[in-house]
């Protein structure tokens, strides 16, 4: 029995002055019996992870772990501390499976790594290395990212891909051109040895150069590596658009290098970008769903935002531009020959994502930033083209620029797909990072209905963890680590626009993040109890030979 605690109800009863009120305190010390644990959230409304409707009760934590979760009347808890939610949201906490949070988990202050704009939306996992970048500064380090995990400390949980592109870089650069046998081999150790470090699978974004200078068969050898210790082919597939083979026909490669690999295949950031390819939405759905039917786990995550994310280079340049880095890219820029050609395919760019003022320039500390580029080229007095060559000569890639090239029908079929998840591809200069989750229950839940509340939650938490089987994770129930989400269903929305994306979202009031406190009331508390998340395995696949 909890003395302490039956002691505080009996002398609060008897002060009453009544025998009725003494009865009353025997009836609370009998209740005072039940074990006191750390905490429990009382009186919420309890989406579970999974696409269940709700239902109001309890849910007890001790330690790390979810103990209860279940109506209020039957709890067999006393909480140490007690989070009253009536009226409001509980949830897992989300997971969200495709992120750029590289300033955040190598940044040298607490703050920083606290990760507050996915903290902030409630966010309890985040997943690294995607696009084929690799761990942060493109290395391929997944031991040393997840010791920085660990012995820094991170505010929330983080699990890390081999990247490809990482991968590729560093055995051949950022030449077109296949490896040789030997380097193939070497691309193909490094990828086993992140694996057994405890990545999720192979990322790739063969969009980019110079990942884009690989052929299917090249990354079916290398994703086999990966495979073998049981991991995901997840990847920025070749094209979006209308760029090269086609969204369409970039789908079917990219299962066909799952299928060959003998792998789940997962598609990030999932989307029909740009003007030729509107509507093609049943069409990719169709792809996937025949797939699937065949027996091959596919997957995809999405954001709800009609623009995307990326570099004026890279939304802008031919890839043979750009073959052997930067330095050569500005050679070709100062021949006057090749240089019409590549404004001859620039243009043909432009416009397959929208044209000149479908570019939003993100990049911070410009004469020019947040502006559009049709903007800019009018103050300048020269072409579009002209304009993005001039701000590509000056920035890194050009610079972050968001381009506004989705349609929402599109946005909103992918959205309802049993396999689409929630993701932000969280990277700088664009609100997804701060506000993705508030944005899609928003707007899509709430506003337009084309979810559920439960569908939002699901697809933000149970559909992740089990797609990438994580252990524990992504549901209400007992035994899971309790990482949990508390939020006001009529505050909890989006603050961060195109033109001010640094916004934190509101509503959050509570967040534990393996049973501590990350938020309460609203407020981070300071508390850095995130951990690596490491695919383990299976046994006899980590030797020193393949």
């Amino acid at each position: 029995m909890n003395h302490s605690i039956c002691y505080r109800h009996k002398r609060l009863r008897i002060l009453g002055g009544t025998l009725s009120l003494v009865a009353m305190a025997l009836t609370s010390c009998a209740h005072a019996e039940r074990e006191t644990v750390d905490l429990v959230i009382r009186g919420g409304t309890i989406y579970d992870g999974s696409s269940a409707e709700p239902a109001v009760g309890d849910i007890a934590v001790s330690g790390e772990k979810i103990v209860y979760v279940g109506r209020s009347a039957d709890n067999p808890y006393e909480g140490e501390r007690i989070i009253e939610a009536q009226g409001m949201i509980v949830a897992p906490g989300f997971i969200d499976p495709h992120t750029h949070a590289d300033a955040f988990l190598t940044g040298e202050d607490r703050t920083t790594r606290l990760n507050l704009p996915w903290m902030m939306q409630g966010v309890t996992t985040i997943f690294t290395g995607v696009d084929g970048h690799g761990q942060p500064g493109g290395e391929v380090d997944v031991a040393g990212f997840f010791d920085n995990i660990e012995q820094q400390k991170f505010g929330i949980n983080a699990a890390a891909y081999v990247g490809f592109g990482a991968v590729r870089r560093a055995v051949i650069g950022d030449d077109d051109r296949a490896p040789t046998t030997s380097e193939l081999e070497t691309m193909k150790n490094l990828v086993a040895k992140g694996m057994c470090e405890g990545a999720l699978g192979l990322s790739t974004g063969l969009f980019y150069a110079p990942q884009s200078f690989s052929t299917t068969d090249e990354v079916i050898a290398v994703a086999k590596e990966a495979a073998r210790r049981g991991g995901v082919y997840d990847s920025h597939q070749r094209d979006e658009s209308s760029y090269s083979i086609g969204v369409v026909a970039s789908t079917q490669e990219a299962i066909e290098i799952g299928r060959t690999a003998g792998m789940p295949v997962h598609f990030a950031h999932f989307k029909a970008l740009g003007v030729d390819v509107h509507g093609k939405a049943p069409e990719l759905i169709a792809t996937i769903e025949k797939a699937r039917a065949e027996g091959l786990r596919v997957t995809a995550d999405q954001y709800p935002w009609e623009a995307s994310g990326s570099g004026l280079e890279a939304s802008l340049l031919p890839r043979w531009a750009v073959d052997g880095g930067r330095e050569a890219m500005l050679g070709r820029f100062d021949d006057p020959a090749t240089l019409e050609r590549i404004k001859i395919e620039m243009r043909e760019n432009l416009r397959r994502r929208g044209g000149p003022d479908s570019l939003l320039l993100t990049a911070t500390g410009h004469s020019w930033t947040a502006k559009r580029l049709g903007q800019v080229a009018e103050e300048w007095g020269v072409e579009a083209i002209e304009a993005a060559l001039r701000i590509i000569r000056e920035t890194d890639r050009g610079g972050s620029v968001v381009s506004f090239n989705m349609a929402q029908e599109d946005i909103k079929l992918l959205m309802q797909q049993s396999w689409v998840m929630t993701g932000s591809d969280g990277s700088h200069g664009h609100p997804r990072m701060y506000s993705t989750y508030p944005e899609k229950y928003a707007k899509y839940a709430l506003e337009e209905q084309t979810i559920s509340i439960a569908d939002f939650i699901n697809s933000s938490t149970g559909r992740v963890a089990d797609a990438f089987q994580l252990d524990a994770r992504g549901h209400l129930r007992k035994g899971y680590f309790a990482d949990i989400v508390v939020f006001n269903p009529d505050h909890y929305r989006p603050k961060a626009t195109y033109v001010d994306p640094t916004l934190f979202a509101s509503g959050v009031s509570t967040l534990l993040v393996n049973g501590a406190p990350a938020i309460e009331n609203g407020q981070p508390t300071g508390v850095a109890a995130g951990r690596g998340i490491k695919n383990v395995p299976p046994p006899g696949t980590c030797s020193d030979s393949r």
